[in-house]
């Protein structure tokens, strides 16, 4: 079966606009940690994070080519995916900007490979840095599941460019 279409000559909309049709599709937030070669911890805020596979259990999540984070994720065996929980705006903004101290005043204790997973989150994902997939302005990355934990509890979204929650009933 033939299943190709034409492509269209041109786009009918514009970046901007682009961005504002993605903004009305909800997404959790989640900050994505790990540690430097120096011992130190790096985050940051991802809200493009989506399930894969139950078997094996794969994750995805994606950052962008341009990100000066990008040779430290690139380069990692490990990463933790933290999903945010409602209340967790600050840590949300905390890790969406360069700061020199990040992890100064937050609460997380360590993985079983010394990553930092953040107190209070709904859910986290100790990740293998299984692939990498250069597409578009971004690099998206699998990472196969080898320990996580849930505690369930009222989510952190993101939607129009707001935070907001999801309910807990």
């Amino acid at each position: 079966m033939n299943t190709r279409s034409p492509r269209a000559t041109e786009r009918g909309f514009d970046s901007a606009h682009f961005r504002q049709a993605l903004s009305q599709f909800a997404t959790g937030v989640t900050v994505i940690t790990t540690r430097l070669a120096d011992g130190s911890f790096r985050g940051l805020t991802a809200s493009s994070f989506n399930s894969v596979s139950l078997d094996p259990p794969l994750v995805l999540w994606s950052l962008g080519a341009r990100a000066n984070s990008l040779p430290v994720f690139s380069g990692n065996s490990h990463y933790v995916i933290n999903i945010l929980s409602a209340g967790q705006e600050e840590l949300a903004m905390r890790f969406s900007r360069r700061t020199d101290k990040p992890f100064d005043g937050v609460d997380y204790e360590l993985s079983r490979t010394g990553l930092p997973i953040l107190k209070g989150v709904a859910a986290w994902f100790e990740c293998h840095n299984r692939s990498r997939y250069p597409e578009g302005d971004h690099v998206i990355f699998v990472g196969e599941v080898e320990d996580c934990a849930v505690q369930p509890q009222a989510g952190l979204l993101f939607h129009g460019g707001r935070f907001g929650t999801t309910s807990t009933g």
